[in-house]
């Protein structure tokens, strides 16, 4: 069965029109990737959570940072993977510089035996709805555009 996620999609007007907050996944496979990498903060749904508490819960545990509402529904979109993710949309303006990461420890390098812990995301930054459908996953650029649609005209790119 294929997984959920959920996450949202923070945006916010910058002097150049709308931006959105995008993370950066930890560890080293991650490391050295940029275009195509970077994800709305997200995280799997567990049984009988509500998917909406979820992007919440995923978006602090991420960042440290909570939004508030109103919450956007988004239409789900389905990654390569099979991954679903669901999201809303939510105003807000937090310091990309300032987030605190949960961590994940897994065997590194490869088959060495030894456990190392790494940033579930080791960065975050604001980009412009143009850069960010270019610097996001493939399968979550959608999101970007529904949010642009729900923004109206004039939020820049």
């Amino acid at each position: 069965m294929a997984k959920l996620s959920a996450g949202l999609l923070v945006y916010r007007l910058g002097a150049e029109g709308y931006e959105v907050f995008l993370v950066h996944p930890g560890g080293p496979f991650w490391r050295t990737r940029d275009v195509g990498a970077w994800s709305i903060p997200k995280g799997e749904v567990t049984a009988g959570e509500d998917p909406l508490a979820a992007a919440r819960r995923e978006l602090a545990e991420e960042t440290g940072f909570a939004a508030a509402p109103p919450w956007l529904p988004l239409k789900a979109v389905r990654q390569l993977g099979g991954k679903t993710v669901m999201a809303w949309a939510a105003a807000g303006d937090f310091d990309a510089a300032a987030i605190a990461s949960n961590t994940f420890a897994m065997e590194w390098p490869p088959r060495s035996g030894r456990m190392q812990s790494f940033p579930e995301v080791d960065r975050a930054a604001w980009f412009s709805l143009t850069e960010a459908r270019r610097k996001i996953l493939a399968g979550q650029v959608p999101l970007v555009e529904q949010l642009e649609k729900l923004l109206g005209p004039g939020g820049g790119g």
